[in-house]
């Protein structure tokens, strides 16, 4: 992985923040479990309505757990004032998402002054080991935050 600076010395903080700020992200249950500059790893763990006919997490759920994960790799390295918006991502699943959770990493690939892209795998387990499930390149759009929303990440 690239080295990355912050521009946000509390990048953790607003990080974990902002993701809890999302009902979608609390309504499958996710959790971040660890932030870097440019990293970000988030977890689901499994339940039924997450799984699909199969016995599988559902793709959709690994879509958006990928655009989850990547978001919040490059809103690790914006200015307080500062956010993201996906603006196109692509998705492969590889194999089945098995196990008891989905993992997802997501990684900085290149930073611009307004546009960062990002790679993300997206594991499921088996017999305890990681099976990469999905890989995923992303473009984020970095955004200014609106007035509202600025200086609340303490809260």
């Amino acid at each position: 992985m690239a080295q990355f600076e912050p521009q946000n010395p509390n990048y953790d903080i607003e990080v974990r923040h902002r993701f809890r700020q999302q009902p979608y992200n609390l309504s499958i249950g996710a959790e971040v479990i660890d932030v870097k500059p440019g990293r970000v790893e988030i977890v689901v763990p499994s339940r039924a309505d997450l799984i699909q006919h199969n016995g599988y997490f559902h793709g959709g759920l690994i879509a958006g757990l990928a655009d989850i994960a990547g978001g919040f790799a490059g809103w690790s390295l914006v200015a307080e004032d500062q956010g993201m918006l996906t603006i196109e991502y692509k998705l492969n699943i590889v194999a089945p998402g098995i196990g008891q959770e989905l993992r997802a990493v997501g990684e900085v690939v290149s930073r611009g002054r307004s546009i960062i892209v990002t790679r993300i795998d997206v594991f499921g387990s088996k017999d305890g080991a990681p099976v990469l499930c999905a890989t995923s390149l992303q473009t984020l759009k970095v955004m200014k935050l609106p007035p509202e929303l600025l200086g609340d990440a303490a809260a």
